[in-house]
């Protein structure tokens, strides 16, 4: 018996993992995302696995719903001529920034830290953070 699955494309996947950072980046739920959409939580998985093509007018929707352009979800896509040849530390940083804020610590850390007013207080926690960082590389 010959295996015939269909493998996602790299764009369905890389437009599906954009999808799931913005949601939990907003603090939004599958199920919440899903019920804006009129669809099932499960649809919403399958859409940020990559398994399940995301039509134009449904991203249109999606990218209203969690308040970014369409284009949010195309950034550092696989193929992208724009990253050129040259972007290959870009992509690298990119998918750091990704991986942070799909982390449960990354994203906490963000959410908190966007709540900060004072820009000065935001400042001095960001050389807190680059100077714990320097001395844990000293060790």
């Amino acid at each position: 018996m010959i295996e015939n699955k269909k493998k996602p494309n790299p764009i369905d996947i890389h437009v599906g993992s954009r999808i799931r950072l913005r949601r939990t980046m907003l603090g939004m739920s599958q199920e919440k995302l899903g019920e804006a959409l009129g669809i099932t939580f499960q649809q919403i998985q399958k859409y940020e696995k990559g398994t399940n093509r995301v039509g134009a007018s449904r991203l249109q929707n999606i990218s209203s719903i969690l308040n970014v352009p369409v284009s949010f979800f195309f950034e550092d896509a696989p193929g992208d001529p724009s990253t050129g040849a040259s972007g290959m530390a870009e992509a690298s940083s990119s998918n750091y920034v990704v991986d942070f804020l799909s982390s449960s610590e990354g994203l906490q850390l963000n959410r908190a830290f966007v709540k900060i007013g004072d820009p000065k207080v935001r400042r001095k926690l960001v050389d807190l953070v680059k100077a714990l960082a320097a001395e844990a590389e000293a060790e």
